[in-house]
């Protein structure tokens, strides 16, 4: 199946068949790494990569994936080009396109990438904005497989607040065949947008979807336990929604509400014990919160091989 420039900015762009490919891609290029299988699919590409937001896992991951394909990749912040002195999204994009094979990008507002893809004539990847994380849930579906050997049927709780990374999560899991509970205090769940969207795509795949605001009653009969940080980049740390947060903390007793096998992910960086304890991050029994970390660098380069 080709990809071919296309880009991968939301999941809810791609159907099922399209989702799978690039999880094989993922899964297959990680196997030829761990034997030490030569894999330069991209030997004399570029990747431009455009952080307006620090970041340890997402630059390391993509910088590392694209030289293991062969491929080079060069890291930009807006204070180190032209567009820190005012030059617009779209003529940089025209420009890198002239440049590279592929653009990848980790911006503050969604529009942003939106932007860099409308007037991009290669590829163009969301490596995070302030609406989605698809790289990130390709990531952690990859995880689940090896986990639990397939995903149609599990149940995906999400609890916390809701952000990029749960909208996320209700796109391509769902679109995967799982069911998916979102657990979030109220003035915290996801917006009238995304719900809709997510929705849609629960109709088309006959998925269950909901949305409640009791931790126990998100987790139940949960496969998959889920959450994130309390504060996105460039939040400010706020009382009043700490408060509203806690009671939704993954800790020992909420995932005694799960199954039994119920593993545990966090798309890092964790605020340790205080969206996630210590005892649960670090219990081999539940945690793969590690193994999803190292599955961006596959998955990533499931996405490259296929679009580049």
């Amino acid at each position: 199946m080709s990809f071919k420039r296309r880009n991968f900015i939301d999941l809810a762009d791609f159907k099922r068949h399209e989702l799978r490919a690039f999880l094989d891609a993922g899964h297959d290029l990680k196997r030829k790494q761990k034997c030490g299988e030569p894999h330069e699919v991209l030997k004399g590409k570029s990747m431009a990569m455009i952080f307006m937001k620090s970041s340890t896992r997402t630059r390391v991951s993509f910088e590392v994936g694209m030289t293991q394909l062969g491929g080079h990749a060069l890291y930009l912040q807006p204070g180190g080009t032209q567009l820190g002195r005012g030059e617009t999204i779209g003529d940089t994009a025209i420009v890198l396109s002239r440049y590279c094979d592929v653009i990848m990008a980790r911006v503050f507002g969604h529009g942003e990438v939106v932007e860099l893809a409308k007037h991009a004539t290669v590829p163009v990847i969301n490596g995070l904005s302030d609406l989605l994380h698809p790289c990130q849930i390709m990531a952690d579906m990859m995880t689940i497989e090896e986990h639990k050997g397939t995903l149609e049927g599990l149940k995906v709780a999400y609890v916390g607040d809701s952000n990029n990374v749960s909208n996320s999560i209700m796109q391509g899991c769902t679109i995967m065949g799982m069911d998916v509970t979102i657990g979030s205090p109220k003035g915290y769940t996801p917006t009238d947008e995304i719900m809709e969207r997510a929705e849609n795509l629960s109709r088309t795949y006959k998925t269950h979807l909901e949305v409640v605001t009791d931790p126990a009653e998100a987790v139940k009969a949960a496969d998959v336990i889920y959450t994130d940080t309390f504060f996105s980049m460039g939040q400010e740390r706020e009382k009043e929604k700490e408060e509203a947060l806690m009671p939704f903390q993954v800790n020992r007793a909420l995932v005694n509400n799960a199954k039994e096998d119920v593993i545990v992910m966090h798309c890092l960086p964790a605020h340790r014990d205080e969206e996630l304890t210590s005892d649960i991050m670090d219990d081999p029994k539940h945690s793969v919160v590690f193994d999803q970390a190292e599955n961006r660098l596959h998955a990533q380069k499931g996405i490259l091989a296929l679009i580049v």
